[in-house]
This record gives C-alpha cells, sequence and structure tokens, in this order.
C-alpha cells in the first residue's frame, strides 16, 4: 500500500491511496500523522482505518505540477520541530569504498574503513540480539524536509549540494513509548559532499542541509532482500549522469533490526508524540565521480516498488560573506 499527501494554495490538504493512474482521497484523513495515530489507538494496522473514500483524482497533472493540487512531503508533523531528521551513514556495501575514495587516507586503513569493518563484523546479528553500532548523524527537523517537485537549497555558506538516494524509516512514537514504524520512503539525503571531503571531522556539519522524500509512502515494503533503483541527474533537460542504486539489507551490513534499535535505544528519540525520519544509507552518489551539481539541475531517484520518481531541482543561494549577528542580553 502506497499513501501520498496532496494540499492546495488555500491550505486545503487531504491522504490519497495510489492506484496508478489516480489517486483515491480519504475522506476522513488530512493527514497520514492523523492516520497512523489512529491506527495506534485502535491497536490496527494502517489500511485497517483508512475508511472510506472522498473523490479520485488523476495523479499525473499533480505529480507533473499542472493541477489545484499539488505533492507535500509524504509524511510530516502539526509541530515541525517535533519530527526529528537523522541517518546512519557506511551501512551499504558501496559506501565505505566511496567514503574511501573522498578522504584519502595516510595510514594502512583510515576511520571510515574501520567504522565500515565493524558493521561487517557484527552489524547483522541473531535475532533478540544486539549488534555494533552504526555510525550515526543529525539533519535537522521537520523544517528542512521538503516535497517531490521542490527545490533543494545550497545555502550561502556551503560550498556543494549532492543527492544521496536512500531508503528512509518514517516513525511515530506511540503515548506509551512504543516506536511504530509508519513506513519507508524514497529519499534525497542531500549533503555537501565538496566540505566534507576536506576533513572526515566536518561530516556532522555537511549533513546541516535540506533533504526530500517521498513522493510515496510505502506502509509495508519488504527490505530484508534487495530494492533496486536509478538516480539521474539533469541539466538543461539532458541526463548527465545516471547510476543503479542498490538497497535493502542483501546489499549493507547491518539489519534495519539493528539500525532501529541503535537510534531508539536513546530515551530522547522514544518522546510520546514525536516522529522520526531516519535514512538508511546510500549506495552510490554523482559526487563519488567528481560531478559538481548547478543551479537548476534535477535531480531524480527512483527505487522499484517505491512509486513515481522524487524529483528536486538544485538552488544556490546567494553567498554568505558576512557573519550571523548576535545579540547579546546582557
Amino acid at each position: 500500500m502506497r499513501l501520498v499527501q496532496i494540499g492546495t494554495g488555500n491550505g486545503a490538504r487531504r491522504v490519497a491511496l495510489v492506484e496508478e493512474p489516480r489517486l483515491k482521497v480519504l475522506q476522513k484523513y488530512e493527514t497520514i500523522y492523523q492516520l497512523a495515530q489512529a491506527a495506534i489507538k485502535r491497536e490496527a494496522k494502517m489500511g485497517d482505518v483508512i475508511g472510506e473514500f472522498a473523490q479520485t483524482l488523476e495523479y499525473d497533472p499533480i505529480y507533473e505540477g499542472k493541477s489545484e493540487w499539488k505533492l507535500l512531503p509524504c509524511f510530516d508533523h502539526p509541530e515541525p520541530t517535533r519530527f526529528f531528521v537523522t541517518g546512519t551513514g557506511l551501512t551499504h556495501k558501496a559506501s565505505a569504498a566511496n567514503r574511501q575514495a573522498m578522504h584519502e587516507s595516510t595510514g594502512p586503513i583510515s576511520d571510515s574503513m574501520k567504522m565500515f569493518q565493524i558493521g561487517l563484523e557484527g552489524g547483522k546479528p541473531e535475532k533478540g540480539c544486539i549488534g555494533a553500532s552504526p555510525e550515526w548523524f543529525y539533519k535537522g527537523t521537520g523544517r528542512n524536509v521538503a516535497a517531490c517537485n521542490e527545490p533543494l537549497g545550497v545555502p550561502g555558506h556551503a560550498e556543494d549540494g549532492g543527492e544521496e538516494a536512500e531508503i528512509g524509516g518514517i516513525y511515530l512514537i506511540g503515548n506509551d513509548g512504543q516506536v511504530h514504524r509508519v513506513g519507508m520512503t524514497q529519499t534525497n539525503e542531500f549533503s555537501d559532499h565538496v566540505f566534507e571531503a576536506k576533513n572526515y571531522l566536518y561530516l556532522a556539519s555537511s549533513k546541516l542541509r535540506s533533504c526530500a522524500i517521498g513522493p510515496e509512502l510505502v506502509i509495508d515494503p519488504n527490505f530484508t532482500g534487495e530494492i533496486n533503483g536509478e538516480t539521474r541527474v539533469l541539466r538543461d533537460g539532458k541526463i548527465i549522469w545516471r547510476a543503479p542504486q542498490a538497497s535493502g539489507e542483501k546489499y549493507m551490513c547491518h539489519t534495519i533490526a539493528n539500525l532501529e534499535h541503535h537510534h531508539f535505544k536513546h530515551a530522547c528519540h522514544r518522546h510520546p508524540g514525536d516522529a522520526h525520519l531516519h535514512f538508511f544509507g546510500a549506495d552510490n552518489f554523482s559526487f563519488k565521480d567528481r560531478l559538481q551539481l548547478r543551479d537548476g539541475d534535477v535531480m531524480e531517484i527512483q527505487f522499484e516498488s517505491f512509486g513515481r520518481a522524487l524529483r528536486n531541482s538544485l538552488k544556490v543561494e546567494p553567498r554568505e560573506n558576512s557573519p550571523v549577528a548576535i545579540h547579546a542580553m546582557g
């Protein structure tokens, strides 16, 4: 089952079930957050609380931006600062080689390769056991999350912006602190690779950027096997870079259960009513080929069984040449 969130310029919004080539609009719920809360309250599956449909819409005009309805992020929170955006790196078997190429080590083995080796050796524990801890990073809150067709900005203080095609998990915390996985979606994690490449310790700061999710939220995906896809970068309507993508546990050195445990083992990540978007890691990205995206370039990401492609353009913001003014209160 795949769901989208759509809205109009006057503030109306709805949840719709994807049944290609149409969207069946739910009568009762305006947000997937509301739908998920209802399912938690009834201790039911999401599909069991959908209810009746109000109308049917053609998907193509909405997806192409030619309708009064537009795609919203496939999940959001009524209080955006309670929607936490995080991720784990070096989870995919190709990611370590990409990271190693970005940080040429003077020693026999880089810290990135050491972390990757830790995952290979202990990232897939037996069921019910705790495995090795992965690399973890923070990307911001729901204010940083863009929808399909919205631009991803390169801030004036940044040095670059580049796509990272990933699968991300959406989670909602129940009133009792129980973690509920609402679903998964294809994402553009988006990072400043030029800044990160200067020094590994810049990784944390390079991740504090906008990102994009959707357009569709998959409620019951199979992540234990393999999920194949493709990323394309277009400039002036022509493809200038493309590469296959491979996700799912078959291509990873961690299980999804292990990644989830090490994020939600922290009590501050289990506050009732909060929501989380957690990125599971990238397999392939254009910066490994030293492609530097330009203003107006379009990034397209599509994984099999995750619906229509996630598309976002790149917007380079004016350069910041003066420091942020701080006003002392004393």
